[in-house]
């Protein structure tokens, strides 16, 4: 397991082609290497979410739930992306979100606490904490926007735009709940669209 921790720990520090190296070894001297299971939780809404989390490998999706009881999704991310209710991970706050595994997963966490050692000790390192923030808030404003401003075909349409890779990977439950509807009403556009 050593050689694999290696290895992603590798893949991760690639996206940081500008840090020096004693910033590099800096940053991966707090990485941590998580698995999970399918529906296991890597966070969960009421706990302060001390670290961000990088999806090396597999599936999860963000939600929470509503006054009625109901589970609704608000993301879905998979390699290559961050889990986090980054409003929570800033503030150490407890969140509202709970973030689950569809698939087993494999996950990088930074601990808040270092990561805000390495932002005053590398300034580089600060403007890739920018970067991460900015790709965060445009995938949770994208999906606001879409429910404010599209009718659910074109949310449909965009969602399979956006996630054209995993589309496969996730049910249409948890689709149509993405994007604001019901399963039967998903249904419908879908059987609609086939016919075009």
């Amino acid at each position: 397991m050593e050689n694999k921790t290696q290895l992603y720990f590798d893949l991760f520090m690639e996206q940081f082609p500008l840090l020096s190296d004693e910033a590099k070894k800096f940053t991966r001297s707090f990485l941590i290497l998580d698995q999970y299971d399918k529906r296991q939780f890597i966070y969960k809404s009421g706990e302060i979410q001390k670290e961000i989390g990088y999806v090396c490998k597999g599936l999860v999706r963000k939600y929470y739930l509503n006054e009625k009881g109901n589970k609704i999704t608000t993301g879905f991310i998979s390699e290559k992306g961050y889990a986090t209710d980054y409003p929570s991970f800033l503030r150490q706050k407890p969140s509202k979100y709970y973030i689950q595994c569809l698939e087993p997963s494999i996950i990088i966490k930074m601990p808040y606490e270092e990561l805000q050692k390495a932002y005053l000790k590398h300034k580089e390192n600060e403007m890739y904490g920018r970067l991460v923030a900015e790709q965060v808030l445009t995938r949770e404003t994208d999906r606001v926007e879409s429910l404010l401003f599209d009718n659910a075909e074109e949310r449909y349409l965009n969602f399979l735009k956006i996630h054209k890779n995993i589309i496969n990977r996730i049910s249409l439950t948890h689709i149509a709940s993405y994007i604001g509807i019901e399963r039967q009403s998903l249904t419908r556009i879908r059987s609609k669209l086939a016919k075009k």
